[in-house]
């Protein structure tokens, strides 16, 4: 445990370095960007490790993983964050323990959250997915809607109970306009924000870049950005 406390130790300085040095050449305080780190695959002994080490945010994207996680951690000042495709028979479990939502994607996604918010009395942060490889159906293959659907999905989620409008979210795109542009890509994102806000002031969490490109996240003014390999490692396929 000691060997793992230190690489991950080890491990967050880093990040914290490149984050701190994006923002530098950003032109922006280091307090603007909040990291979230993603624990997907890794155990609760790493999550209790992290939050030692004074991370607060900790994101999953598969329920399975999450709920056990999450419960086995209750103790801890953590706030979870669901970043994964989120299947409409899986929102009671996700709003047990979620703080945001950041993959809403759809309008009976954000009925099934609001009933369960509801019914939890809890209230869940809901960032939208912008998909920027939407195809004709407004989707995107890892989930989100096209930037066209954001308005629509957002007034939806702002009038659902239970449910808080913090923003938007992305993962940069494997295909299309965007497909190896991170930089464009989150930039648009930023548009796409400022236009949210004229209509919903409150929404202002920018959720963009992960470990391979949270500098571009960073550059483009993202307010949040995931990280999981570059803290966690690079988890070895089991059997």
């Amino acid at each position: 445990m000691t060997d793992r406390r230190t690489e991950l130790a080890a491990n967050l300085a880093k990040v914290e370095e490149r984050i701190t040095a994006a923002c530098v050449a950003a032109g922006r305080e280091r307090e603007e960007v909040t990291l979230i780190v993603v624990t997907k695959t890794y155990p609760a002994s790493d999550v209790r490790i992290l939050s030692e080490l004074g991370v607060r945010h900790v994101a999953e994207n598969r329920d399975q993983d999450a709920a056990p996680k999450a419960e086995a951690c209750a103790d801890l000042p953590l706030s979870w964050h669901f970043v994964g495709q989120l299947q409409t028979n899986k929102v009671r479990s996700v709003v047990g323990y979620a703080d945001v939502v950041q993959s809403v994607d759809r309008s009976r996604l954000v009925t099934a959250l609001s009933k369960e918010a509801v019914r939890a009395g809890r209230e869940v942060g809901c960032l939208i997915q912008v998909a920027f490889d939407a195809d004709a159906s407004g989707r995107g293959e890892r989930g989100g809607i096209g930037p066209d659907g954001i308005e629509e999905l957002a007034d939806l989620v702002a009038r659902a109970d239970g449910l808080r409008l913090d923003g938007l979210m992305t993962v940069a795109p494997l295909s299309g306009e965007y497909a190896g542009r991170e930089q464009a890509a989150f930039g648009r994102l930023m548009d796409l924000s400022t236009d949210l806000r004229r209509a919903h002031p409150a929404a202002t969490m920018v959720s963009a870049g992960m470990s391979a490109d949270l500098e571009q996240a960073v550059a483009a003014g993202a307010t949040h950005v995931r990280v999981g390999t570059a803290v966690l490692g690079v988890r070895p396929r089991l059997g």
